[in-house]
């Protein structure tokens, strides 16, 4: 298999990229190391490590395909500030990282089981510093609210394809992130019915 066979593309990460490292200029920190949970292509840490050449970027995906396609696509960018990418499931108890400064996780907790998610506000709670963001991007539901139609049938979906997935309600994500010391810290409303989750560790 050629390098060029291993990088994976994705369509919603060449579309939600641009709006996601907007919000991100206001988040994160100007220095330190932004772990990324559920990597995908790569083509979101590659994006954000060009734009913020003062991170360092972690990487990790469970899937061996992601891993080196993210590879690939930090030696076709010829890119110094992305670590190699680490074999992470949220849903593991340990990690094979000891901190972050901040994190992030991208159309993570609606394509996996509830597990995943658990798992990763609790390596949340342990890895970052008081101060330290995780950022969550995705579609949710929230309480009082209807989904919109296409959220409807994007839930429907993905319940078809494995029943332990699906759109989450935001205020049992934020329940969740509590009990690790995570306080949910602004929402904001994105492209495509998506929202940005900021959430500080206290």
């Amino acid at each position: 298999m050629s390098s060029q066979d291993q990088k994976l593309t994705s369509p919603s990460a060449l579309r939600n990229r641009g709006p996601i490292a907007d919000l991100l200029r206001h988040v994160l920190p100007e220095t330190g190391t932004v772990l990324e949970i559920a990597s995908g292509s790569g083509e979101h840490v590659i994006h954000f490590a060009q734009l913020f050449p003062g991170l360092v970027w972690q990487p990790s995906d469970p899937s061996p395909e992601a891993r080196a396609s993210i590879e690939e696509w930090v030696k076709t960018h010829s890119i110094t500030n992305v670590a190699p990418p680490l074999d992470i499931d949220a849903s593991a108890k340990t990690w094979p990282v000891e901190q972050a400064d901040a994190m992030i996780a991208i159309n993570m907790v609606h394509i996996s089981p509830w597990s995943a998610t658990e798992g990763l506000l609790k390596g949340a709670g342990r890895l970052l510093p008081t101060g330290g963001t995780l950022v969550l991007y995705g579609p949710y539901r929230r309480e009082g609210q209807p989904l919109v139609p296409s959220n409807v049938e994007f839930d429907a979906s993905l319940r078809a394809r494995n029943p332990a997935w699906g759109i989450r309600l935001l205020e049992d994500v934020a329940s969740l992130a509590k009990q690790s010391g995570l306080a949910l810290t602004s929402v904001t409303e994105m492209p495509a019915n998506n929202l940005c989750v900021v959430f500080t560790r206290q």
